[in-house]
This record gives structure tokens, C-alpha cells and sequence, in this order.
């Protein structure tokens, strides 16, 4: 691994004073993400405000849209360069020695945000009108197909000039219906991904406010798909509270039933 990213340019070998460890995470293809644990460094970092997009205006957006076509940069933070003087922050060891990038990794803290700048800017003049941009998710749209075309080719073009490259695997183009960032889209409208349903179907019981808090997370993300969703959850919001000591009892149980049947009956389209 490390040998193929010093090839492709990512890493370089390092004489800095600062070193972070390693820390290896697995895809959903089974392959694995070479990370770095930046959190020392992140506790001591100036924090880049710059927002990213709400997920719920971006699916505004979206009416009356006939075609649809997504694409994804192919390791779209190694395709950023990190300031020279900067690069010795970054270092990290393997048995290998001490090594840093040349490009922005993940988890650095900002790194998000420099990310949604960047294709924001880039992007500039069709986010809102051909495209949608969320960090390094691209999704091209039309009403018709000569427009949804005439797109593509306006936000293809724009990429190019920045030097940017993409996963062909991960694009796909003149869809009907496509995912994106957790949902399906087609002209008939906005529902929600079957396997991230799947998911909640099969979530067990939580035993500890660290499971409570991620099976909210992932519910919020559907709220809009659920009526008087925050009535519904107030008893598992409650539960965990800091100071709350960890009792799970039939308001809660109620609340975590009901989230789930709601949600696995979300097939509509908003």
C-alpha cells in the first residue's frame, strides 16, 4: 500500500517532528481505506467554517427533474494539493519509516470544508441550475433529455479545466433514476434507499446511549419522511441526554418501534 501511493505521487518520504498513527478501515467492498488519525492534530487546527450544502435543500432542487446522471471523483482529496510548508504536519509511520503526503487526507478536520470550496468554485455558475455538488458526489440533472445532454457536457467541461479526474466505475450517466447521498430519485420524485431501510429494520434494541444516538442519527436523516417524527423520538432524545442515566423502558421501546415501522414504510415519493 504504501509503495503504491509513493508511485502514484500521494506520500513522500519525511524527516518531520510531527508523526500520527495509521489506521486502516474497511470499504464496503471489502478493500481497505488507508486513514490517519489526525485527531491530536485536529484538536490544535484553526477551524475552516465554510458550510457544507443541507441535504434537505439540495433534494429541493430536484422537482421536476427527468434525467439524471451522478458522478464521483476518483479520490477526490488526493486530487488536492496540501501547501509545501504544511506537508510535515501530515506525517505518519509505518514499519516502513516516517512518511507525509502530498496531497489532502482524510480526517483532517478541514479538509470537508476545503473540499466543498474547491468544487463549489469550480462549479461556479451551474450548482443550482445544471448540477449538484456534496463534497466529491456530483449529480447532473435535466428536464429533458437535450437539456439534461447540453448539462453534462457544461459540467464534464468545467472539470477538465480544473484537472480533475473521475472514477468511470462510480458515474453514471442518462439514468431515469439514480441514488444519491442516501436516497433514490426519479421523475415520480424522492424516496428513500431500500438498504439503508434494510438497515433499520434489522437494527436490535440499544444497549447504550452510543447505540441510541446511532440509530437516531440514521432515523434524522429520513425525518422528513416521517409525520411528527420529533414527538415520536423525544423519549430516545431524552435517553440521551448527558447527565441521563441509561434506562431503557417502555416509552423508549414504544419510540424505538414506532420509528422503525414508519420508516420501513416509506416507499412513497415526496
Amino acid at each position: 500500500m504504501i509503495e503504491g501511493m509513493v508511485k502514484d505521487g500521494v506520500i513522500e518520504s519525511s524527516s518531520s517532528p510531527w508523526c500520527s498513527p495509521v489506521v486502516l478501515v474497511k470499504k464496503k467492498d471489502g478493500s481497505m481505506r488507508f486513514c490517519v488519525d489526525y485527531r491530536r492534530l485536529n484538536d490544535i487546527t484553526k477551524k475552516d467554517s465554510y458550510p457544507l450544502p443541507r441535504i434537505d435543500d439540495t433534494l429541493d432542487m430536484l422537482t421536476g427533474v427527468k434525467w439524471f446522471s451522478t458522478l464521483d471523483l476518483k479520490s477526490g482529496y488526493w486530487q488536492v494539493e496540501i501547501d509545501p510548508k504544511d506537508k510535515e504536519k501530515t506525517a505518519f509511520s509505518t514499519g516502513k519509516g516516517l512518511w507525509q503526503f502530498k496531497v489532502m487526507p482524510f480526517g483532517l478536520c478541514n479538509a470537508p470544508a476545503t473540499f466543498e470550496r474547491l468544487m463549489e468554485l469550480v462549479l461556479t455558475g451551474l450548482i443550482g441550475d445544471a448540477c449538484l455538488v456534496y463534497l466529491d458526489d456530483i449529480i447532473i440533472v435535466g428536464r429533458t433529455f437535450d437539456e439534461h445532454l447540453q448539462n453534462l457536457e457544461r459540467v464534464l467541461t468545467k472539470i477538465q479545466s480544473a484537472n480533475l479526474k473521475l472514477s468511470p466505475k462510480k458515474c453514471s450517466l442518462f439514468k431515469r433514476q439514480v441514488s444519491f447521498l442516501g436516497y433514490v430519485m426519479s421523475e415520480e420524485g424522492i424516496r428513500t434507499d431500500p438498504e439503508k431501510i434494510a438497515a433499520v429494520k434489522e437494527w436490535p434494541v440499544p444497549k447504550d446511549k452510543t447505540q441510541v444516538r446511532a440509530f437516531l442519527g440514521l432515523c434524522s436523516y429520513y425525518r422528513r419522511f416521517v409525520k411528527n417524527f420529533a414527538d415520536i423520538a423525544k423519549p430516545l432524545h431524552k435517553l440521551t441526554e448527558e447527565k441521563r442515566h441509561f434506562c431503557w423502558d417502555e416509552s423508549c421501546d414504544i419510540a424505538f418501534q414506532e420509528l422503525k415501522n414508519r420508516l420501513c414504510k416509506t416507499h412513497k415519493n415526496l
